[in-house]
């Protein structure tokens, strides 16, 4: 009898130790930003971690969501991936809805660029015009 007191004891004060760490964790818990913070993109030539926070906050490079993407004002969703609308040169799937968004002279003959293409020539020369950033290969991708 005597052995099953400290394993009473020690039973007792994990279940209470659970109990408050639950009920920390839900109280005190971070809550989920409304906009992505960061952002891996997988490449071939390593991957590259786009801070979020880095590139609009005030005490960063203060750019807005617009800078960067833009939102056809027919569609419901915002900020989407590129991929809902443009579509990789060789895929033969054209969107429905680019008249909507582009006159048809403006678009015509107009190749679009793939999507690390793209990464490519927004991120760097926005880099290079205002002096600040990564603007080689090695300072952007890495193997983590």
């Amino acid at each position: 009898m005597n052995r099953s007191k400290p394993f009473q004891i020690a039973l007792g004060c994990a279940v209470v130790l659970f109990i408050v760490g639950v009920f920390t964790y839900v109280g005190y818990s971070e809550k989920t930003p409304e906009r992505p913070v960061r952002v891996v993109f997988k490449g071939i030539a390593g991957n590259v971690l786009f801070d979020h926070k880095t590139h609009s906050a005030d005490s960063g490079y203060g750019t807005s969501c617009n800078d960067c993407h833009h939102n056809p004002p027919h569609l419901d969703e915002k900020y989407g991936p590129c991929s809902n609308c443009h579509k990789p040169e060789g895929d033969t799937t054209k969107p429905e809805v680019c008249k909507d968004c582009h006159d048809p002279s403006e678009i015509e003959g107009f190749q679009i660029l793939s999507k690390t293409d793209a990464y490519h020539t927004q991120c760097i020369s926005c880099h290079k015009q205002f002096g600040a950033g990564p603007t080689a290969c090695a300072e952007c991708h890495s193997t983590f």
